[in-house]
């Protein structure tokens, strides 16, 4: 169920700074923008000194201190910045505060066209550029295809990396077990597969299968359970839970249609094939996915933050204290343009930046608190 829609004046981007409230229900929040002129910013983290670390999809890191935004790292590899595709996601490693080691996801170039790909790399002391970049995984197929590269990274708990990759545009190859398209995969940080993946199977990366184009990817720090949100055709996006060796359908079952109209498979649910936790029709294009775990905002412990773009909004989807989901609520909808990635910050406020020209670094708070 969908609570109603607040009525938000549509409003013009924020200036550097500058901040407005708004009434999220009984909570009211201010949004101030960190930072703008981002190119089509992809991702967003929070380095230990409070400072922010921003990818570009065109191919571009940055640093935001302070307000301001420095100039792009050297030091990345190759980038196939085509279509959707580009400079993608970033996540620090778990003992970034002393090693300094980083992880980002690109669609990168090789023979046939280009796929996605998972880095290491290390910020240099002076933050000017990444040192000891690794390519630690490259899917096997390349296409010249331009779209669904997915790339949302999670770091679990003993440290691998869990990671999304899209159908390519080609559904056909979610089903197929010796194609990482349409996969979740999980390796260890030096790209080896991860032990606690299903064993036997033609790739050993694999951790799940029959996703669209997952481009959420998410660890409730509560549990350490992983959790998706994945792009669907004509409806049909998904928040799924994805556990070892499980089929999530795509494109057998979906709860949408193709964009032609044409239905999808045969229905929208089989055996041998999980049912999504939630799903949306007509879709909302989501972005990201958080799952808040915070102090700011006590009465939204536990519930999901999906990013959207199609709707500009931030999907607040309540969770019992036992998981069970309950009413959606839509935030900021086309206030702030197309909402691409969605964080919550160590201090309990939430980070979103917009996916534009003219991108911006957003920052939530509870009014009065920021």
């Amino acid at each position: 169920m969908v609570a109603p829609l607040l009525a938000l004046s549509m409003a013009l981007p924020l200036s550097a700074q500058e901040t407005r409230e708004h009434a999220v229900g009984t909570v009211k929040i201010e949004v101030t923008s960190i930072a703008g002129g981002l190119e089509h910013p992809w991702s967003v983290e929070v380095v230990p000194d409070g400072a922010y670390i921003v990818t570009e999809r065109p191919g571009r890191i940055r640093i935001i201190r302070d307000g301001e935004v420095g100039q792009p790292l050297g030091g990345l590899p190759r980038i196939a910045a085509v279509g959707q595709g580009g400079l993608l996601d970033i996540a620090l490693a778990p003992d970034f505060a002393e090693t300094r080691r980083l992880f980002f996801t690109a669609a990168t170039p090789g023979p046939g066209g280009q796929g996605t790909g998972v880095f290491s790399a290390r910020l240099s002391q002076n933050e000017r550029r990444l040192e000891d970049v690794r390519r630690i995984f490259l899917m096997n197929k390349l296409t010249r295809a331009g779209q669904h590269f997915g790339s949302r990274i999670a770091i679990a708990a003993d440290g691998s990396l869990f990671f999304g990759i899209g159908d390519r545009g080609e559904e056909d190859r979610a089903q197929d077990p010796a194609d990482h398209a349409g996969k979740i995969m999980r390796i260890n940080a030096d790209g080896s597969p991860s032990a606690a993946n299903p064993k036997g199977q033609p790739l050993a990366e694999v951790w799940s299968s029959g996703h669209r184009n997952p481009q959420g990817l998410t660890i409730d720090p509560a549990d350490n359970k992983l959790y998706t949100v994945e792009h669907g055709a004509r409806g049909g996006d998904e928040i799924n839970a994805p556990d070892a060796g499980n089929n999530y359908g795509w494109p057998v079952i979906s709860y949408g249609k193709h964009y032609s109209g044409a239905e999808i498979g045969i229905g929208q649910s089989a055996d041998g094939y999980e049912q999504p936790l939630h799903y949306w029709d007509p879709s909302i294009a989501p972005g990201a996915l958080a799952i808040y775990r915070g102090a700011m905002f006590p009465e939204w412990e536990g519930d999901f933050l999906v990013a959207a773009l199609k709707y500009q909004l931030v999907a607040r989807i309540d969770r019992s204290a036992d998981g069970s989901i309950g009413a959606e609520e839509r935030m900021l909808q086309g206030e702030y343009g197309r909402i691409r990635d969605v964080k919550v910050a160590p201090d309990g406020s939430i980070l979103l930046v917009t996916d534009d020209e003219d991108g911006q670094l957003l920052r939530i708070t509870r009014s009065g608190e920021s």
